[in-house]
């Protein structure tokens, strides 16, 4: 699995922090994530040992702590209800690894991001990956936020779930997943077909564009289709992870 840091979520020495029950819960559940200390206050120490003895980790990782010691390690705004935790980033996935793993399926989607930044979004995006089953989250390199605190607490400990693939070149990763099979579709508030309309078999790649310009122009042209959802005329757009929760939905449907 592969994720995300913003700068807020980073200590000056590189360490990410998670902070909340749902993502603290997740990581101490997650046999692949490795954790470096366990943050517990009075309150919450019963039941982080518990979740420690549950997932054979050793009690040793909790520190007792006051909540004015886990506020200093977070961002200001950042909600932790008493649960916190220093970790070592997730392990990528490979483009590989995941056409190996759709073999597997006569039907399956993933989902692409071209250019969403923010980590809240993202963070939502990837809990509607998993509620509807998405084998994977594909994601330019560069153009995307690593993994943070925010965004694990926006996924509600999700991240931990979801395989996520960074790619140097996503038109490269578009033909890649061509050749192993996938119809590669770009959600397109223009687009002619709606996309209940819009044959669901097979291997299926969507793709969703910022919300300000969309997908790039070498995007849009390597998609095989683009559909769009049957909003209001009233209404301009959506917030890409509102969109993204309709398409995945649509997408399970199947």
């Amino acid at each position: 699995m592969s994720h995300f840091s913003s700068n807020s979520s980073v200590s000056k020495s590189g360490a990410l922090y998670l902070y909340g029950r749902h993502p603290v819960t997740a990581a101490i559940n997650n046999p692949n994530r490795q954790i470096s200390v366990l943050y517990a206050t009075k309150d919450t120490y019963p039941e982080t040992a518990e979740l420690c003895r549950r997932a054979q980790r050793p009690s040793s990782l909790i520190k007792l702590v006051d909540r004015k010691e886990i506020e200093k390690l977070l961002p200001a705004e950042a909600v932790h209800q008493g649960f916190a935790a220093q970790v070592k980033p997730l392990d990528s996935v490979s483009l590989e690894e995941i056409c190996a793993a759709a073999d597997q399926y006569e039907s399956c989607h993933l989902l692409i991001l071209d250019q969403v930044t923010d980590p809240q979004n993202i963070g939502a995006i990837i809990r509607s990956c998993v509620a509807f089953n998405a084998l994977a989250l594909i994601v330019q390199d560069k153009n995307s936020p690593i993994e943070s605190g925010a965004m694990a607490k926006a996924s509600a400990g999700m991240i931990e779930l979801l395989p996520i693939v960074r790619v140097t070149n996503l038109a490269r990763a578009l033909e890649t997943l061509k050749k192993s099979g996938f119809w590669i579709i770009g959600m397109d508030g223009y687009a002619k077909t709606t996309i209940d309309k819009m044959n669901k078999s097979g291997k299926t790649a969507i793709i969703m564009g910022s919300e300000g310009k969309g997908m790039r122009r070498l995007i849009e042209e390597s998609c095989d289709s683009t559909v769009r959802l049957p909003i209001s005329e009233k209404v301009e757009s959506l917030n890409v992870s509102t969109a993204a929760a309709i398409t995945l939905y649509e997408l399970n449907k199947r």
